[in-house]
């Protein structure tokens, strides 16, 4: 199982100057994107956002920047919005990535837990499925044809003919689908023959193992193999050396972002006894020392049979050097624990880790 991390790049939303806030941040995280391949992680992904608390709107612009200052690390957009966004352009900017890390780049799409973009760059969200629908369709057929010919949309105008380039080092350009609990997307996904990403953000974790199973099945139905098809978790949490220090450093943070877009969508505001009830043994939070944390994800693993687990730490305005310890903990020590205990070896048989 492929172990990794993902983050919105989170930014203070009041900064008097968010230019500058956005610099230190972006150093910031290039330095944790490098130290999570020096520990043997594989996989980083960024999200795409258009709101003053994150920094990050463009993926594979900042994972370009990954891209020179890695080896190992798969770099991926986490998720890239592409009902508001242009497949083509897309796809050009993934299949550079991929170029420049010599053959390290994905795309997730999805199409957006907010809808920011969709005003900002011209859209209806009265057409927000049907735009997701026929730009994945176009991506999907972009990543497959070099010279394209489509006219399947009603919101998008047609190509006929045109060379896309520049072409990936991958033959094939990985494309995920990233879902929440929707199950018309997941079984989508498993129509389509693609790698689902399933985001976990609250709950028992459990209860979510029934779509994976709609997933394999529509997978199936439409003469796909499942035993082809990737599948991913992504969750929140936090690893520290003792559980009491992670908890208690994650908390503030993640709570503060938590009751902010929760003041968006109406939901009531959280408190310390929700959070230590997600951090239980099934809980959406993966938060704790190196051994609990191990054991938490080779329990889902049981539950989801998932290829990929990745997690977010570096939600809010959580300090860069506890972030770094996390990712130094998840490397050297998480990870090794959940290779050996799934594979029985504790590299997994990758390169030996290293810090510095």
């Amino acid at each position: 199982m492929e172990l990794g991390l993902y983050t919105f790049a989170d930014v203070d939303p009041n900064a008097a100057d968010k230019g500058a806030a956005g610099a230190e941040r972006l150093k910031n995280l290039l330095e944790e994107i490098e130290l999570a391949d020096q520990v043997g992680l594989d996989v980083f992904g960024l999200g795409e956002h258009h709101r003053p608390d994150y920094v990050v709107s463009s993926p594979a612009t900042v994972l370009a920047a990954a891209a020179v200052k890695t080896k190992n690390i798969r770099l991926t957009s986490a998720v890239s919005v592409l009902s508001s966004d242009e497949p083509v352009r897309v796809f050009q900017q993934f299949s550079t990535l991929d170029l420049l890390s010599n053959g390290r780049a994905e795309i997730m799409a999805g199409r957006g837990s907010f809808i920011e973009s969709f005003p900002l760059f011209g859209y209806d969200l009265g057409d927000y499925d049907q735009l997701f629908a026929e730009k994945l369709d176009l991506l999907m057929a972009i990543r497959d044809q070099e010279v394209v010919t489509w006219t399947e949309g009603q919101l998008r105008p047609p190509i006929n003919g045109r060379g896309v380039y520049p072409r990936p080092l991958q033959e094939k350009l990985p494309l995920w689908i990233a879902v929440g609990g929707t199950p018309q997307s997941v079984a989508r996904a498993g129509a389509l023959g693609l790698p689902v990403a399933l985001a976990i953000i609250g709950g028992e974790y459990p209860r979510f193992a029934p779509l994976f199973h709609l997933y394999r099945e529509a997978a199936r139905r439409a003469g796909n193999d499942p035993a082809t098809l990737k599948t991913s978790i992504n969750v929140h949490g936090f690893i520290a050396d003792t559980t009491e220090l992670a908890a208690d450093q994650f908390y503030g943070p993640q709570a503060a972002v938590m009751d902010r877009i929760g003041r968006e969508r109406g939901w009531g505001p959280t408190n310390r006894a929700h959070y230590d009830a997600a951090r239980g043994p099934i809980g959406n939070l993966f938060v704790g020392d190196p051994e609990l944390v191990a054991e938490k994800i080779v329990a889902a693993h049981k539950v989801f049979g998932n290829d990929r687990f990745l997690i977010q730490m570096a939600i809010g305005l959580m300090p860069h050097d506890q972030i770094m310890r996390g990712i130094e903990l998840y490397g050297t020590k998480v990870a090794p624990l959940v290779r050996k205990a799934l594979t029985g070896s504790a590299d997994g048989g990758k390169p030996a880790a290293k810090t510095g």
